[in-house]
Order: structure tokens, then sequence, then C-alpha cells
């Protein structure tokens, strides 16, 4: 599994970037070398993040790596707000 900030990198724009990031084209980059993780937000956030702009913005930049809940959460996740969340 790679470290968190190994995946945190620009996201997708979806309205409003998150704190640390900044609008890049169609995209939100972080503007820092060991950015916070963010997720597009889809209804509640997972545990460790908070609501920032129009994203999910990790506590931390070792926050556990999240996805969009869509079904059951692959193994090694569990539900988490509307998300799947890490169990590492």
């Amino acid at each position: 599994m790679l470290p968190v900030g190994a995946i945190a990198q620009a996201v997708p724009k979806v309205g409003t970037c998150p704190s640390g990031y900044y609008t890049s084209g169609g995209a939100c980059a972080p503007s820092s070398s060991d950015p916070r993780p963010a997720l597009p937000k889809v209804g509640t956030c997972p545990s460790g993040y908070h609501t920032s702009g129009d994203y999910c913005l990790g506590s931390s930049s070792n926050a556990r790596h999240a996805i969009p809940k869509t079904g059951s959460c692959p193994s090694g996740y569990y539900t988490s707000g509307d998300y799947c969340l890490s169990t590492r």
C-alpha cells in the first residue's frame, strides 16, 4: 500500500477547491509538498476528514485513504460517513 502522502495529488475541480489547494485548469492542485488528502464531497465526510469548499479534506497529511461508497466496501475498508475508509 502506498503512503497517504503519495496518493494526495491534484483532484478534479468540483466547485470551490479545499484549503491548501489552488485551481489549475480543471483541477485543484495541492499548494504544498505534503498536502492533506482531498475528495470531492459526496454526503457525509469520513472520520478524520472535514468539509472544506466542496471537498472532504483530511485532518492531517496522514489521514486514512478514503473512497466514495458504492455498494459494499472492498476488503481492507469499512464504512465511514458516505465513504469507505482504509483500515490502515
